[in-house]
């Protein structure tokens, strides 16, 4: 029998191993079987592909319940000083910081609601009565200024305070040891330290005899200061005399009239007040030669000439951590109001140099920084 054209019939019969198959012409053709190893290979890919589709199955359960118990908590954030102010910022890097330490990441698992009043009293009301409205977890107040407004606004948001210096004179809390209701946090210091300046200025300055005291009286700090320094000035010869920093202007004038008799300091008490005229003050003292004590390192840093303070960052970055407490569940209550634990001395040399100042050795020597 003849062999058809084309591929020879006699091939496809001789070869076991060959497979027939239907080409794409319709005619049929023959291919070769998998080998032993290939199939081998095929079976174990296939396996794998379904373990990692029922692995991630499996997985996605999972995923979902992670994202359910990672929910986006919510803190408000209430301060006396405008957003780009030198201080505000370093306060609330501080604060962030602490949060990222324990786990919390800005638009990952918590919002930050700010609001920034600039020492305006009005802006601070309103601002409070916002943040209460918006009902977040915590607050974290910076001051006396902020928290006045927002104990009138809200008895059961949880606010963390900085750098008050008599939450219970103030009656913010019950008790340092026990705060009661729904605040408590971080002292600045105690009114003793008023008496601290006092002494400090006449160390520098010993031909002072004359003090002009910066003070806010519409706070409970600004009345306690002043009455320690007021004690105080005697005892080193310094006659004490009171000035508002209620604005500008007034500051301006006060501060110049008393420029205009010889051997005045100025003592600048702590006040929400105090930081946004900081500017304007730092001026007044260097144009009237006057030397001057300051309660926070920002005024040496800016010109000025020594302050003695405790340190205004460091409470910040610890009120993080009884936010991250109350986030999880306690309440502000049982949480015990602190007190500071570093205080800081700076002298600024330049400024000591341009008010013909001498500074004492042991005065340098006790410093925690120099400027010069």
């Amino acid at each position: 029998m003849e062999e058809a054209t084309g591929a020879p019939s006699s091939f496809a019969v001789s070869d076991p191993k060959r497979l027939r198959a239907s080409g794409r012409d319709g005619q049929t053709v023959m291919t070769e079987p998998p080998s032993p190893l290939r199939m081998l290979l095929s079976r174990h890919t296939r396996r794998r592909e379904f373990i990692t589709l029922l692995g991630g199955a499996a997985a996605w359960p999972l995923a979902a319940r992670a994202q359910q118990r990672e929910r986006m908590r919510r803190i408000g954030v209430l301060m006396p000083l405008a957003a780009d102010d030198a201080a505000a910022q370093a306060r609330n890097a501080a604060f962030l910081q602490g949060l990222q330490k324990l786990g919390w990441t800005v638009g990952q698992n918590v919002q930050i609601e700010y609001r920034w009043s600039g020492g305006n009293d009005e802006l601070t009301r309103r601002y409070a009565a916002e943040l209460a409205t918006l009902a977040p977890e915590a607050i974290l107040a910076t001051g006396s200024a902020s928290m006045g407004p927002l104990l009138q606004a809200t008895r059961t948001v949880p606010i963390v305070f900085a750098i008050v210096p008599d939450p219970v004179g103030a009656g913010f809390v019950d008790s340092l040891a026990r705060p009661g209701d729904n605040a408590t946090g971080f002292t600045s210091f105690d009114y003793g330290i008023g008496a601290k300046w006092v002494e400090l200025l006449k160390e520098i300055a010993p031909r002072v005899t004359r003090a002009a005291v910066l003070r806010d009286p519409a706070i409970p700090q600004g009345t306690g200061q002043w009455g320690a320094i007021q004690t105080a000035g005697p005892s080193v010869g310094i006659e004490v005399s009171p000035i508002n920093v209620r604005e500008a202007g007034e500051i301006e004038r006060t501060v110049t009239a008393f420029a205009r008799q010889p051997n005045g300091g100025l003592i600048v008490s702590g006040s929400g007040l105090a930081h946004v005229h900081r500017d304007i003050i730092i001026k007044l003292a260097a144009r009237h030669k006057l030397p001057a004590v300051y309660f926070e390192r920002y005024y040496v840093t800016g010109g000025s000439l020594i302050s003695y303070a405790a340190d205004s960052i460091d409470p910040h970055r610890r009120a993080a951590s009884y936010v991250d407490r109350i986030l999880k569940g306690e309440n502000p209550a049982d949480l015990p109001v602190q007190n500071p634990t570093k205080f800081e001395l700076l002298i600024n040399l330049k400024t000591a140099k341009a008010l013909g100042l001498e500074i004492p050795p042991m005065l340098l020597a006790r410093a925690d920084e120099v400027i010069e």
